[in-house]
């Protein structure tokens, strides 16, 4: 039970840090919908998911007002739509994505997920079907948001899988030119993709869950930022016990609201996702704790260390405060969502290379970062290969969700809206990485992966 004290602590969080329940995410199995004829599918899909969501984001609305705790985003994931349509005898699978988002509407969600394929160790036929129609499906729908899962500690990375993103990710941001790329902000490349997800654009429901879930992602960047105010100067341990506390405040709240939302609808409730998710509003930022603890600008000697002590330590608190933590649960840095982010950037303390040294030791990836339209594909594969090699050899999930500024140049700006926020782009290496993804085949699986 909650005493006053913290009751009040709660209301102060949400008061001025910024404390949310980012997102309560219901995911949903479709197995069942496979069907010959592809409209026949189309409609299944459709049907299932606004009968089992027709109370989602109402009863998130009827529990936000009821214990004025902010539930920023309603969302549903579904099984991966490359496995579901797979049965289907057509080549495009846009008329899927198009029944997703059709659903997403009627049922008043922001984001569906789950336009998914999982080709770690191989292509099936409805996995390349799938991913042919990513770019279409993305440019013609709102709310669909789309991954795919090309390695994996276990299998080790699928090379060709990786090429082929390349070259999807530049069909996306030319189909979606028109509005900076937005298409290449609602798909994300994964390594170890995790079943139970509950943040875009990475969710999809998973094989081994349930018909359906409920879970919940808590975010409060402010919230640890403003705890560490009180440590000014302290030693790490004491920095390190201030966050594991602040995020069992957290993440009790959200197994709250869970639990709540699960009772409401009668679904089972799945994890608690304690991932510090940061907005474009500023004091909601990572990079901020990062500077908090006595770093003059995010990005600079220092900060891969201070991030590192922060995802353990929030970790920590998640698992204190619930039986059922899971999906990501950390710290992510996305650069256009992150307001000292984007200002670590400007300065020059934060580089894509530093970037990638920061998500060895992070929740997810290189997440949310423009780059130049004339970018390579080669290029893009190979910043995904690198960064999948360390979600394979670290055994951790990492993620890459670039977008390619179709006419844009380093330095320049776009703006996404709303939390997807806006990034400056951003410069690559100019040297080529054409012959060495032109290989194409397999990296094996690390040694550590033999643990049988």
């Amino acid at each position: 039970m909650l005493n006053n004290n913290e009751i009040l602590q709660t209301l102060a969080m949400i008061d001025r840090q910024h404390l949310d329940v980012r997102t309560i995410t219901m995911g949903i199995s479709l197995r069942d919908c496979s069907r010959r004829g592809i409209d026949d599918c189309a409609a299944a899909i459709y049907e299932k998911i606004t009968r089992y969501a027709e109370k989602l984001v109402q009863t998130g609305k009827d529990i936000e007002r009821e214990f004025g705790i902010p539930i920023v985003n309603k969302r549903i994931s579904v099984t991966p739509i490359a496995q579901v349509g797979e049965s289907s005898d057509s080549e495009d699978f846009t008329p899927l994505a198009k029944a997703l988002d059709r659903a997403a509407v009627t049922t008043g969600v922001n984001f569906i997920g789950g336009f998914s394929a999982l080709v770690h160790k191989g292509y099936t036929s409805g996995d390349r079907r799938l991913i042919a129609s990513i770019p279409e499906a993305l440019a013609t729908t709102g709310r669909v948001c789309s991954s795919v899962n090309v390695a994996s500690t276990r299998a080790g990375i699928n090379m060709d899988a990786v090429r082929d993103m390349g070259e999807t990710i530049k069909r996306i941001a030319a189909l979606t030119a028109d509005s900076g790329g937005l298409g290449c902000a609602k798909f994300v490349v994964f390594a170890n993709a995790v079943e139970d997800n509950p943040f875009m654009a990475g969710a999809f429901h998973g094989a081994g869950e349930g018909e359906c879930v409920l879970n919940v992602g808590v975010s409060g960047p402010g919230v640890v930022r403003a705890a560490l105010e009180h440590c000014k100067g302290a030693p790490f341990d004491e920095v390190a016990e201030t966050i594991k506390k602040t995020a069992f405040k957290i993440t009790r709240m959200g197994q709250l609201v869970a639990r709540e939302a699960s009772r409401r609808l009668g679904v089972p409730f799945g994890i608690v996702d304690l991932s510090l998710a940061p907005t474009p509003a500023i004091g909601d930022s990572v990079a901020d704790i990062l500077e908090e603890m006595g770093l003059e600008s995010v990005g600079t000697h220092g900060t891969t260390a201070a991030l590192a002590l922060l995802n353990d330590a929030v970790k920590k608190g998640g698992v204190m405060a619930s039986n059922h933590v899971g999906g990501l649960s950390g710290a992510f840095i996305p650069l256009s969502e992150d307001a000292g982010m984007l200002r670590g950037l400007e300065r020059g303390s934060l580089s894509l290379d530093k970037l990638e040294a920061m998500t060895c030791v992070c929740s997810v990836g290189l997440d949310m970062f423009a780059v130049p339209g004339d970018t390579p594909a080669s290029t893009l594969s190979a910043i995904i290969a690198d960064e999948a090699a360390i979600g394979v050899v670290n055994n951790k999930t990492t993620a890459v969700r670039v977008i390619p500024v179709v006419s844009g140049k380093v330095g320049g700006r776009v703006d996404f809206g709303g939390l997807l926020g806006s990034a400056t782009i951003m410069p690559v290496h100019n040297f080529s990485s054409e012959a060495f993804m032109a290989r194409g085949g397999r990296i094996p699986a690390p040694i550590h992966s033999l643990r049988n």
